[in-house]
């Protein structure tokens, strides 16, 4: 239960972020579109965003967070995993500033990596590395931010990192209407550019002060040093540099996509972008969630040789992945169409852009249960200190991605479309080699009853699936009308799907009945612990 209520902790405040992150980028798409200065600010925003999604709260986190969990549970406890943290800290922020610098010196060079097609195009090329070199900042900032998450990640405080990307959205919000206000009549989008740019770097900051301010009031105190390379530090460093790659095939994948993005027509780089922040809806709400609750969760499990409960943690987080991406990837695939059209298509953001923008969508959502599932089997390895494996099969992963982008872009022709099904298909491979060598070292394994409630939750799916082509034939003329329109029938769209999938999910049985009425009878009792608890303090 203690894994349902941390996931849900993190997906509640996700979704508030998430909200926020769609607002934002419907705004970004009605003021810019995708054309030049779009496709410039998308290349600008993905080298920190990955940066940070690859290294902070990818191998970092998955390094850091054990590390500091088994020390705290260990002899000396909080003397030691203190002294720990602030040995990392000293020696992180040294090679932050360090990254960062050299970075922004080299940044001409990455750009041209990874978008040398945009020196064909007047000012593009230009436009990228001065965007590029405002938003680098922000790495900086939020891998500082990783580091205080973990602290309080071991702690089971997964509250305060789940609020600090709603400041994101908030901050990059802010920066798309000073940008639109400052462009005034001119219509210059690079005004708009370098508002949003501007507002990335701060929007990092915004987060650590947030961090900083929540760690010291768990009571936590961080201290700087002189750095040293103590013999903790150098496992940390030797854990990360393999989970670096393991952990982050799919922010590599990113790289790779933007690369042959960048070949393609002009817009296609903030198609896809856009495209995939409809992906990510899901993903960050399940399973960074799931990922983020169970790895301190398994490490204990492991910590104590507890083999038992450590399946038992992992088929639950199984279970729950797939309760939920299962019907979002089969309702996104469907209902792109109208969610791209409802929201995104207005102002500079044109019908044809829409209808590209809704292929790509679907591509991308055939890989969505994969996605979310990699993030919890991932665990299974990093909490053992196993960084090896998720090498090994991100390596075949991301060879494979290379080959089917090559195929399917230039062999085939289906360009930014086949793009985002090669990520997918990558990912789906991924995911299976993982299970694969979780399943041959007896550290996770499927049973008869998960894969019983996976059947249900597919039937219930295939119900859901069948009411949403029917509601999109009906109300396919409303997702384009006023606005009045486009909300009532993508809320009748939403709803019924969620009806009809909880209602036959529930009839069959794809969701365990005892654990959600366990569930509502904590919930009930919790008022009553929150005056003892407030009365005793």
């Amino acid at each position: 239960m203690s894994l349902l209520k941390h996931t849900s902790t993190i997906a509640g405040f996700t979704v508030i972020s998430r909200i926020f992150g769609f607002v934002r980028d419907m705004l970004l798409a009605r003021v810019l579109g995708a054309g030049l200065a779009a496709d410039a600010y998308q290349l600008a925003f993905t080298l920190p965003n990955t940066f940070r999604r690859l290294f902070a709260e990818g191998a970092f986190s998955v390094a850091f967070v054990p590390m500091y969990s088994r020390t705290l549970s260990g002899e000396d406890g909080e003397a030691a995993a203190a002294k720990f943290a602030d040995d990392v800290l000293s020696v992180f922020i040294w090679v932050l500033l360090a990254f960062s610098a050299l970075a922004m010196i080299a940044m001409p060079i990455i750009v041209y990596g990874l978008a040398s097609e945009y020196q064909s195009v007047p000012g593009k090329f230009e436009l990228s590395v001065f965007l590029s070199r405002m938003t680098f900042p922000y790495l900086f900032f939020i891998s500082l931010v990783a580091m205080l998450t973990g602290l309080l990640n071991a702690r089971s405080r997964f509250a305060p990192g789940a609020i600090a990307p709603i400041l994101f959205n908030l901050t990059l919000i802010g920066g798309i209407i000073g940008g639109y206000y400052w462009r005034g009549a001119s219509l210059d989008d690079t005004k708009v550019v370098y508002a949003l740019a501007g507002a990335v770097s701060l929007s990092g900051f915004v987060q650590f002060l947030y961090l900083w301010w929540a760690v010291r009031r768990a009571g936590l105190k961080l201290h700087l040093r002189v750095p040293k390379l103590t013999p903790d530090v150098k496992r940390l460093g030797w854990v990360i540099l393999p989970a670096t790659f393991g952990a982050g095939i799919y922010q590599i994948s990113q790289f790779v996509d933007t690369f042959f993005a960048t070949s393609l027509p002009q817009g296609s780089l903030t198609l896809l972008k856009m495209a995939d922040r409809l992906n990510q809806m899901p993903l960050g709400i399940v399973g960074i969630a799931l990922g983020t609750a169970i790895l301190p969760m398994l490490s204990r499990h492991i910590q104590s040789d507890n083999k038992a409960e450590a399946q038992r943690l992992q088929s639950n987080a199984f279970e729950m992945a797939t309760l939920l991406t299962l019907p979002a990837a089969a309702a996104l695939a469907i209902c792109a169409p109208a969610f791209v059209t409802a929201f995104f298509v207005g102002g500079k953001f044109k019908p044809e852009d829409g209808v590209i923008m809704a292929q790509i969508t679907v591509a991308l959502v055939a890989g969505l249960p994969a996605y979310v599932i990699v993030k919890i089997l991932n665990p299974g390895f990093f909490a053992r200190s196993d960084t090896k494996t998720p090498v090994y099969t991100a390596l075949a992963s991301l060879i494979v991605n290379v080959g089917l982008n090559i195929w399917f872009i230039w062999g085939l022709g289906f360009g930014i479309v086949g793009l985002a099904a090669a990520t997918a298909i990558s990912a789906t491979l991924n995911c299976l080699l993982l299970y694969i060598a979780l399943h041959r070292r007896d550290w996770f394994h499927f049973t008869g009853q998960l894969g019983s409630r996976i059947f249900r939750q597919l039937i219930a799916t295939a119900a859901m699936s069948a009411v949403l082509w029917w509601l999109m034939d009906v109300l396919f003329n409303h997702f384009s009308g006023s606005v009045i329109e486009r909300i009532w029938s993508l809320l009748v769209l939403v709803l019924g799907g969620m009806a009809v999938y909880g209602g036959v999910g529930w009839l069959v049985g794809a969701v365990d009945k005892k654990e959600i009425e366990t569930l509502l009878r904590r919930r009930k009792a919790t008022p009553e612990t929150v005056v003892s608890v407030e009365t005793n303090s």
